[in-house]
């Protein structure tokens, strides 16, 4: 599988410098030498071919080679709100929503959501998940980073306006959905899912109650569900 290294810069010129996070990817963890070859995109859709000439501690001395139009991105718009979890499930739900297709994320705090952090904290999580994101989207072939929201209150996310808004609960009735959207905004609980009283508020600001099946998923199953489920029918 060929190399893919985002870089949130101008790649306009024959030569660019690659350090920061893109370095320390292409040369200390995946062991590049000058010489190979990969592919480079900066998120404003499309790749180039690249060649490492030159590596220094820090920084490397990269040649930009002929530009590819790719366009691997869904044509349903999807803002994913994600109920804040532990560890790896947040981790696990982020890494897929990116491969999915999903083009904004929203960590969203539930009633059920474990989430206590001062700023600083939360900060960090944000820098971590933002990682997880560069991280799919290179693996999976895109070329548009998805935008990672701060996180928010379950209501105010909700509050905002949408073309369409889905919050996933077991409970659902069957709903039908239409095939002539282009953007949605879909609500995915944490452990636990969401508490009735998020479900009828949700329903206040036009949220249809989506199920995703007769079982219980886990949170980061039901992200992955979701989003397959929402592409396919729409």
């Amino acid at each position: 599988m060929t190399t893919r290294i985002y870089c949130p810069q101008s790649l306009n010129a024959e030569r660019v410098v690659l350090d920061g996070n893109a370095f320390h990817h292409l040369v200390q963890v995946l062991r590049s030498k000058a010489g190979d070859e990969f592919i480079i995109f900066n998120g404003q859709g499309g790749e180039y071919t690249a060649r490492i000439q030159s590596i220094q501690k820090k920084q490397a001395l990269i040649e930009i080679g002929s530009f590819k139009a790719v366009d691997n991105e869904s044509p349903l718009k999807i803002h994913l709100g994600q109920g804040i979890s532990r560890g790896d499930r947040m981790d696990y739900a982020i890494q897929k929503a990116v491969e999915l297709g999903v083009h904004e994320i929203t960590p969203v705090i539930t009633q059920f959501s474990q989430l206590k952090a001062d700023e600083k904290q939360i900060a960090k999580k944000l820098l971590h998940w933002e990682g997880i994101i560069i991280a799919a989207a290179e693996q999976s072939g895109r070329c548009v980073i998805p935008t990672l929201h701060p996180p928010r209150p379950f209501a105010q996310w909700m509050a905002q306006p949408a073309e369409h808004k889905f919050i996933c609960h077991p409970t659902a009735q069957a709903h039908h959905l239409k095939k002539e959207t282009q953007s949605v905004r879909v609500a995915i609980g944490p452990e636990g899912g969401f508490h009735e009283n998020e479900v009828q508020l949700a329903q206040t600001h036009q949220a249809s109650v989506l199920s995703l099946g007769p079982r219980i998923l886990r949170t980061e199953t039901a992200t992955v569900v979701a989003l397959t489920l929402l592409q396919f029918c729409l």
